[in-house]
């Protein structure tokens, strides 16, 4: 069992009377990043799928792994691991988001079980009933992956195809961006 002090307390109060607003999110992310020992509390709070908060720590995180992706590196393991269990749209487009940042980083090198998990889940998340961001952050980083496991490229092209007229205008329009970057 976690004890939280008073600060802790009072850091969960925030992130729970935060809103989607960019700014409420960004506000969390300017803290954190000026207080990093939270990042260990927003963490936790961002991966327990059963606390009611957790979608809103996720933005969160997603907004400080855009400018700070080696701020993930102590929680790595923990985050890949618990990718394909989120259920919830509102967090999964945000952890989507935080994959793609994984994809394109020169700086953090994956395993290459790592790298299997976030493909799979990002394969799984394309062709799921997913929101149109989170579909759209995946086809882009298994796009990225394609550059080191050509097989990516086939089956990605496969899917976008045989969905491309299933999905809407803006699905399409990531579909077709990604399929001109594949010819």
């Amino acid at each position: 069992m976690i004890i939280f002090t008073s600060m802790d307390q009072a850091f969960y109060k925030i992130i729970s009377e935060s809103t989607a607003h960019r700014i409420s999110r960004e506000f969390i992310r300017d803290y954190v990043v000026q207080h990093p020992e939270k990042l260990q509390y927003l963490m936790e709070i961002g991966l327990n799928e059963k606390d009611k908060i957790h979608i809103k720590a996720c933005w969160s995180l997603e907004l400080i792994f855009e400018i700070k992706l080696e701020l993930i590196l102590p929680f790595i393991n923990e985050f890949i691991e618990k990718i394909d269990q989120y259920k919830n749209h509102s967090a999964i487009r945000p952890v989507s988001k935080i994959c793609l940042f994984l994809s394109k980083s020169k700086t953090i090198k994956l395993t290459e079980k790592q790298e299997t998990k976030i493909i799979e889940t990002c394969l799984d998340w394309l062709i799921q009933d997913e929101k149109v961001a989170a579909k759209a952050y995946s086809m882009i980083t298994l796009y990225n992956f394609g550059k080191k496991h050509s097989w990516i490229n086939e089956e990605l092209k496969a899917i976008l195809l045989q969905d491309y007229f299933k999905h809407s205008a803006a699905y399409r329009a990531a579909a077709k961006e990604i399929l001109e970057k594949l010819k």
